[in-house]
């Protein structure tokens, strides 16, 4: 990529972060390039499509979550490494609001800009969940799906103002609810 098309790739991206924190999913792709200072042309053939910008933006974070999750598996104790790990999950989701409906509807599109990153994701926190499950920690009767929905209800509850103060709330009930107390 030449230098002045990857200073634009990295403005774009820079910006999308922040309109997306702030205005959510359904933000101005015309807003976004503006604030960049670039054309929506530009813009368009860095990311032709909503979705292939939101897996701009989310591809790291998935990335880093799925290498977050390899570290846990070794650590010592498998229930703390499922809820540390599902924490990291439910910011990652809300960070740009409104995009977990990308994320879950991306789980069940092999052709969405998304789906790798999602089901690498998703993967990650089955592991997980089965290590949790193998050392007596963790309710045998949920599975890596389940996990990924009820991981995304608490980061779309953090979507919802009237509900939002109550999403650290629910996630410790959640993770109450998941975890064994042998």
């Amino acid at each position: 990529m030449r230098a002045d098309a990857k200073k634009n790739y990295d403005q774009l991206l820079a910006v999308a972060g922040v309109v997306l924190a702030e205005e959510g999913a359904g933000a101005s792709l015309r807003d976004i390039a503006r604030r960049a200072g670039v054309g929506l042309g530009t813009m368009h053939r860095h990311f032709p499509t909503r979705e292939t910008l939101f897996e701009a933006l989310l591809r790291s974070g998935f990335d880093r979550l799925a290498v977050q999750a390899a570290e846990l598996e070794s650590s010592t104790s498998a229930g703390d490494a499922l809820v540390r790990w599902l924490r990291d999950f439910v910011a990652c989701a809300s960070d740009y609001q409104g995009v977990i409906t990308s994320m879950v509807a991306a789980i069940e599109d092999p052709d969405s800009a998304l789906h790798a990153s999602c089901v690498g994701m998703k993967a990650a926190g089955a592991r997980l969940l089965a290590r949790a499950q193998a050392e007596g920690t963790a309710r045998t009767d949920i599975d890596g799906t389940d996990l990924y929905a009820l991981a995304g209800a608490i980061a779309w509850v953090g979507d919802q103002p009237a509900l939002a103060s109550r999403a650290d709330r629910l996630f410790t009930v959640l993770t109450g609810a998941i975890l064994t107390r042998s």
